[in-house]
């Protein structure tokens, strides 16, 4: 009889944890389409009233997903560290640009995942260190900024992570405003200088991106960087 209580215990825990999960990616769905519009964020909207993003914020602390399940944890974690900087944004509103806000990226904590952890932590000890090969979180990953490829107005979820992490990639290495090219001269935004053992591992910076280009970039174009913008990604 003991045994049998054990087994339902564990049973109804687990289903819990499911709904919890699927309760969030779907919530954060809805927070997304609320809010998002074009790429950008309706951050006075939601300081008006932050309820939702407050309430998966909430959520997210009490989540624990191990790595074993890639695509939920990858998932969750994207979500997190955009709602995350959507809410640090939002508690200092009206700014120009997220880092006047001091400490922003590596001092604010949130609670994600019953883990006290900040946002440049979330990108480089969380996603970045546990999946080394994985460079297209830097096109799904925002920072607040115009500079940053476009938030998207849905929830990352597992079932369709793959794609959605090809599409954004796809769609920001595809934009010239993004990828700057003329001739045999190419600009590329400041997150591949920043972050370039992430883009070299098998080759070049220009070999990353023709991976997922239309019209490919000449494989020996002289490459420089432009200057990130980090005007707040707003709608006013």
């Amino acid at each position: 009889m003991k045994r049998i209580i054990i087994i339902v215990f564990v049973l109804v825990t687990q289903l819990g944890f499911s709904q919890s999960k699927a309760d969030f990616f779907a919530k954060a769905d809805t927070f997304f389409k609320t809010y998002v519009s074009n790429g950008r964020v309706k951050y006075a909207a939601i300081k008006k009233d932050p309820s939702s993003l407050d309430t998966l914020l909430e959520m997210a602390a009490k989540i624990s997903i191990p790595k074993s399940q890639p695509k939920t944890f990858q998932s969750f974690y994207i979500n997190a560290y955009n709602l995350a900087v959507i809410k640090g944004v939002v508690n200092k509103y009206p700014v120009k640009s997220p880092t006047s806000i001091k400490g922003f990226f590596d001092k604010t904590t949130y609670t994600i995942g019953g883990k006290a952890t900040t946002l440049n932590n979330l990108e480089n000890k969380i996603l970045r260190k546990n999946f080394p090969n994985e460079a297209r979180f830097h096109f799904v990953l925002v920072c607040g900024g115009l500079g940053c490829p476009p938030i998207i107005a849905s929830a990352y979820k597992p079932a369709s992570l793959e794609n959605q992490l090809q599409r954004q990639t796809v769609k920001a290495l595809n934009d010239p405003t993004f990828i700057k090219v003329k001739g045999k001269r190419v600009q590329l935004s400041q997150i591949f200088e920043w972050y370039k053992g992430d883009f070299t591992k098998n080759g070049s910076e220009v070999d990353y991106v023709n991976k997922f280009r239309k019209v490919k970039i000449p494989s020996d174009a002289r490459v420089s960087y432009y200057t990130y913008n980090w005007s707040l990604n707003q709608i006013k």
